[in-house]
Order: structure tokens, then sequence, then C-alpha cells
């Protein structure tokens, strides 16, 4: 009999390179260094004496051998994990709810594909958006208005449990005449006589007041909108500038709508662009529950599939 190094992991592995389309971000998927799932890739090969997929490809190139495996893990890993959330509904009892609550407007664009995900793997489960913007989201956790929080900050907080969700680059857009298009990047200064289009939320949550223009003591014009749309419109007819997330803007760059520069944020030799980040935060006793942490999972996972530049957490 030959004795096979293949684990459940390993099939995850090809599933996770299949979907992400090449090693590096396959490794985010799986939480994973890509030194680690090289080494792991290349034991497999060894063993079998064939490569799974070739090297350099794009869009990656399963071989035959590659491709085999696939199918076998396009068998095996779907029938656990949905025994193991079968297990888990008889463990806890069917159905159950997940109330989400965000406080930042361009969540939806990766967070409905999450949910429609989300409600093929648990169908008894009643998701909802708590509707309306939400200042204190973490608020509505511990009121019980909400099961479930995407905040920007992992607070400190010994009833609240964070979930990393994925980091983010945040890109200053003008119109293509503007003056500051013709930078490669832009600093605080660049911010002093502009006007500054923000949607309508409190500074402490705009990451480019809170890391930018605050330590550096400028304070801008300001304009708000609450629509992203409303808000690039504002920025192409030059009545000021914004700072939105890369991915949140993806298609409107694709149409040459608006511009997108770097923002630098930092002391001057330690400049670094500017980033986001997002965090799932729950109470201790709706975290334990089986479906809250695979609706993290599935938000990992589909946002790196769905959104451009981003980097799990």
């Amino acid at each position: 009999m030959i004795r096979s190094p293949l684990e459940l992991r390993h099939l995850q592995t090809l599933i996770a390179l299949r979907e992400a389309g090449n090693l590096s971000r396959a490794a985010q998927w799986l939480c994973l260094t890509q030194s680690a799932l090289s080494h792991q890739l290349r034991a497999i090969e060894d063993h079998f004496g064939l490569a799974l997929f070739v090297r350099k490809s794009s869009p990656l190139v399963f071989t035959p051998a590659g491709k085999r495996l696939l199918a076998l893990a396009d068998h095996v890993v779907p029938a656990i994990e949905e025994a193991e959330r079968d297990v888990a509904r008889l463990a806890q009892g069917s159905g159950g709810t997940l109330r989400i609550a965000v406080e930042c407007h361009t969540c939806f664009d990766w967070l409905m594909p999450a949910m429609d995900a989300f409600r093929q793997r648990w169908p008894d489960v009643e998701l909802d958006i708590v509707s309306g913007f939400h200042a204190d989201p973490i608020g509505l956790l511990h009121s019980d208005r909400a099961d479930l929080a995407i905040v920007a900050e992992a607070d400190p907080d010994e009833n609240v449990e964070h979930r990393a969700l994925f980091r983010f680059q945040i890109v200053a857009l003008l119109a293509h005449d503007h003056p500051l298009a013709g930078r490669d990047a832009l600093t605080a200064d660049d911010f002093r006589h502009e006007t500054l289009i923000t949607y309508p939320v409190p500074d402490d949550m705009l990451d480019i007041v809170r890391q930018v223009l605050r330590p550096a003591g400028i304070e801008p014009k300001r304009r708000t909108s609450e629509l992203t749309v409303a808000i690039l419109q504002l920025v192409a007819s030059r009545r000021g500038i914004a700072t939105l997330p890369l991915w949140a803007v993806a298609t409107y760059l694709e149409k040459r709508y608006v511009a997108a520069r770097t923002v630098l944020c930092g002391p001057p030799r330690k400049s670094a662009p500017l980033s986001g980040e997002l965090y799932a935060a729950m109470l201790p006793a709706f975290a334990r529950r089986p479906y809250a942490a695979d609706f993290v999972s599935t938000m990992r996972e589909t946002s790196l599939l769905n959104l451009s530049q981003i980097e799990l957490l």
C-alpha cells in the first residue's frame, strides 16, 4: 500500500491556490507565510515526483497531477465542511440570527457578496443589516441591537472580541486637471488650501484626519456627502478632493472618471502610504457560535477574491 502524505490541509491549500490565483494571495487566505505555503506544496510534489502547477503562470495553470488532486479536493473538502456545519447545528439547535452593524459607508460593496455566500452555507441563520449608519456600532452589541459590528479599529475592550479582516490602501481622488494631479503622492500640507470632501461622520472615523491631517495640525475646508458617487462627482467638478479606499473606487478609476494619488502619512523619512483596516467585533458569547466564526472566514475569503489591493490581516 502506498502511504500518501495528503491531508485535509493540503486539499484546502489546492483550492485556495486555484481560487486566489497565485501563491501570495493563497497564503493570505490560509493565514500562512508564502514560504510555508511553498514548502507545503513542494513536499507534496516531491512525494509524487510531479509538479502540481506551472510556476510563474498567470493566470495560474495546474498540471494534470494538480487537476487530479483538485478534483479530489472539490469532492472531499465541501463534504467535510458540510458535515461539520451539520454537527454544529445538532449541538446548538438549528437556526440563529446574525444582525450586522457597520460604521463604514463603503462596506456594502464587499459585505453583500459575503452574505450571499454565507446564506448558502447556513440557510437557517437569519441575516440582517441593522439599518442606518452607526457612529457607535460597539454600543449596539452591548445593548443587544446587533450581533456583529464591522469597525475600523480594534479598541481594547475586555467585553468585545475583534477578529481581523483586511487592510486596504486609501487614495486621494482628484479631477484630472487639478494642479495636484501632477504629483505622484500627496502629503498633509497639500490639503491645507483644499476643500476636503468626506462622508458626514465624526473626524475620529476618518483615516485622513486621524492619520494625516490632525498630526500635522492642518484643518482644510470641509464638505460632506452621503453617497460615494456624489463625492466623486464633486471631485470631478473641481469642488474639492477626497480620500477613499482604493477598492471602493476601482471601477471609476478604470473609466478615468477621476484620478487617484497615493497619500503619505507619518514623519517625512518614515512616511508610508495611507491605509485603513477593518475588523469584525462580537461579544465573546456570540463569537463562540460556529456560524459566527464561519461568517468571519467567509468575509475574509470573499473579500480577497472580490477586492483589489487588499491584504488580509
